[in-house]
């Protein structure tokens, strides 16, 4: 009797053990924990669309993967970030491209004073451009998607309505948006968003360019007066969101699929945040009694000849470099023209 039940219970696992591969649960089981590092303030509507991203990622993996978000750059600073992902310090990461300048050449072109219109059109044709370019630069880590702000305008302690009342002016400018200061005749002050605050209020600086959104997300309408509306000159600053190579190779391709279909609905959402944030902060600015003033046509027309050596510089550095620069330019005009409608 004890020899029967010993046979039928080494069968038993002999059977067991070959249909083990059939039965093993699958890879997607598995669940995955990752850091998210955002340079924006808790508060920043930007930050708020990457911790909504970050939310439906887990929802449509049904909890498989959490992410644990670090705004204000907690976890990595500003100009760390894209480091930080490839080190793998966070999985994730959301910052600009022009706090590394030099680092990424080719994506550099989307920050010149294009004349961009809106965030929409900005955030769309920054990813769309990516996808069209594929840069050597980046392939480091995975990009999920791009996002880039409204058009980037100069705001002042004192009134500034032509070329000759911005001449001297120290302004604090990011990446390319220092040749555009020192275009029109204003002195570039590198620094990230975050110091701009404090530097303004104690006089470190005089002015800033930065999309009219700062004004009520970083509260800078508190510490300036004006605003130039420069539209015409209007640079964006790209924002990538990235993700550390290794960590996104280990996750099964149903997983990747849910990244890359939520980072595509998420780049209409990050572009409508960036126009409802720059409404936001053009009415907060006027609600404290500041001033926003138009550029007349003729002026107007006086910055944009004063900035088109910018964009002709790029192109030459950049094909003695053997980089597509005439390429990229001819790219970012043409996209520009797609979204605009003309």
């Amino acid at each position: 009797m004890k020899k029967h039940f010993l046979i039928i219970a080494v069968a038993a696992l002999f059977t067991l053990i070959q249909l083990a591969p059939h039965i093993a649960p699958p890879l997607h089981a598995k669940s995955f924990t990752l850091t998210y590092s955002i340079f924006f303030p808790p508060t920043h509507g930007q930050c708020k669309a990457g911790v909504a991203w970050a939310q439906e990622i887990e929802k449509r993996t049904e909890g498989k993967v959490k992410i644990s978000v670090f705004p204000g750059g907690t976890l990595t600073k500003a100009d760390q970030c894209y480091d930080g992902v490839v080190q793998g310090i966070s999985d994730i990461g959301m910052s600009c491209f022009a706090y590394t300048r030099g680092r990424f050449p080719v994506m550099e072109v989307l920050d010149l004073p294009h004349g961009y219109p809106n965030g929409m059109t900005a955030t769309k044709l920054a990813t769309e451009f990516y996808q069209i370019m594929k840069p050597e630069e980046l392939n480091d880590v995975k990009v999920l998607y791009i996002h880039a702000h409204g058009p980037g305008l100069l705001h002042t302690k004192k009134a500034v309505g032509n070329l000759e009342q911005i001449k001297g002016l120290k302004i604090r400018s990011t990446g390319l948006s220092t040749k555009v200061t020192e275009a029109l005749g204003g002195v570039p002050v590198a620094m990230p968003q975050g110091a701009a605050y404090e530097a303004l209020q104690k006089g470190v600086v005089e002015g800033t360019f930065a999309p009219i959104e700062t004004l009520k997300g970083w509260n800078q309408a508190e510490v300036v007066k004006y605003t130039t509306e420069c539209t015409d000159v209007g640079y964006t600053t790209a924002m990538f969101v990235v993700m550390n190579l290794k960590k996104w190779n280990a996750l099964p391709p149903d997983i990747q699929k849910v990244f890359e279909e939520t980072s595509r609905e998420w780049v209409e959402i990050h572009g409508a945040e960036w126009d409802k944030s720059d409404a936001e902060g053009r009415a907060f600015t006027l609600s404290l009694g500041n001033e926003i003033i138009p550029l007349s046509e003729k002026e107007s027309a006086r910055w944009v000849h004063a900035v088109r050596p910018i964009i002709d510089e790029y192109i030459e550095a950049k094909n003695k470099q053997g980089l597509p620069g005439t390429k990229a330019v001819e790219v970012v005009e043409r996209l520009i023209k797609k979204y605009r409608g003309k």
